[in-house]
């Protein structure tokens, strides 16, 4: 089988397409024939060895990834051979057959393609616990959603929409307006425009006026961060998602005292070990939302699992509206 691997940390042609033995299942694992691979920002961090769990190597990266269950090990209940599932992995993604746990695989029905069901993963699972679970957001609220056009800002948007928000999407051109309209956008603000600072708070109050947004989920950092928080409503929360813009903000606590908000973080990681029912019923109702028809994970490009650097590079250059994925076979 061909694998992507990681022999050494550092720059993108630090990976290499490599022949591997196929792998065997062991007691409670599953060997899955992996059909599409999705790429996010953190697998080019964990790439780069800057991620904050890095296994040891070489490994290959790759956090989601769809396809057929092939095999089962022992003591395996609940899947069965020739069964679609998603899976949901720390590392291990990029290649062409997985062994992994039960618990990291999720059925997906027949009508979801393998590239929608990798695209599923983890931009959805985090937007979910990102407004579900750490925003605790209701229905009726307002939802800034930031860089609403990348692959976290595009699952926030229908998710929020989906839970009965109005939602605001904060983009930069005229084109990830139009995906972030697509996915059900009530609102667009631009962030591109000069005098960001004020810029931004003016437009929210203008969508939906001068109570701003109950809710932002807030994955760029830097200026497009410090606008945002002028921008909410007393008693808001705000979810740091990520720092896509490079620059890590700082929070006066201040302005968190006067307007009673809420700073808040998500590390999707940790929920599959401290919280794994939970995790696995929030997966469940993803899928379940997408094949109802109300979530539409939007794949951008598709790309041979040769051509993964010209995938990668897009995602490092902030190109990516939605998602990318690899055709791994």
């Amino acid at each position: 089988m061909k694998s992507l691997i990681l022999n050494k940390f550092g720059a993108l042609d630090t990976l290499a397409l490599e022949d591997r033995p196929s792998p065997v299942p062991g007691d409670s694992q599953v060997l899955v024939d992996v059909h599409a691979a999705g790429i996010n920002f953190p697998d080019l961090m964990v790439i780069e060895g800057t991620y904050q769990n890095l296994p040891p190597l070489p490994f290959s990266p790759g956090k989601e990834c769809a396809g057929v269950i092939s095999a089962v090990g022992n003591g395996v209940s609940g899947l069965r051979v020739g069964q679609r599932v998603q899976v949901l992995v720390e590392y291990g993604a990029y290649t062409q057959q997985l062994v992994t746990k039960v618990a990291n695989c999720s059925p997906i029905p027949d009508g979801m393609s393998y590239p929608v069901a990798a695209a599923l993963g983890l931009t959805y699972v985090t937007s979910y616990f990102a407004l579900v679970e750490r925003a605790a957001l209701k229905a009726g609220e307002v939802v800034l959603v930031t860089g609403a056009a990348g692959g976290i800002g595009l699952a926030a948007v229908q998710i929020a929409k989906a839970l009965g928000a109005t939602v605001i999407a904060a983009v930069s051109n005229a084109d990830k307006a139009a995906a972030a309209r697509a996915s059900g956008a009530d609102h667009i603000i631009d962030t591109s425009v000069p005098d960001l600072r004020n810029s931004l708070r003016d437009q929210v109050f203008a969508a939906v006026g001068k109570r701003g947004a109950d809710v932002i989920i807030e994955n760029v950092g830097g200026d497009v961060f410090d606008a945002s928080l002028r921008a909410i409503a007393w008693c808001g929360r705000l979810v740091v998602v990520g720092f896509a813009g490079g620059r890590v903000p700082d929070v006066k606590a201040g302005h968190v005292l006067v307007k009673n908000i809420s700073v808040i973080g998500i590390q999707i990681s940790d929920y599959p070990k401290r919280q794994p029912e939970k995790f696995s019923a929030a997966r469940r109702e993803l899928i379940d939302l997408c094949a109802a028809g109300k979530l539409k994970p939007h794949v951008m490009e598709t790309f041979p699992m040769e051509r993964y650097q010209d995938a990668m590079a897009l995602v490092r250059g902030r190109k990516v509206i939605g998602k990318v994925v690899l055709n791994v076979r």
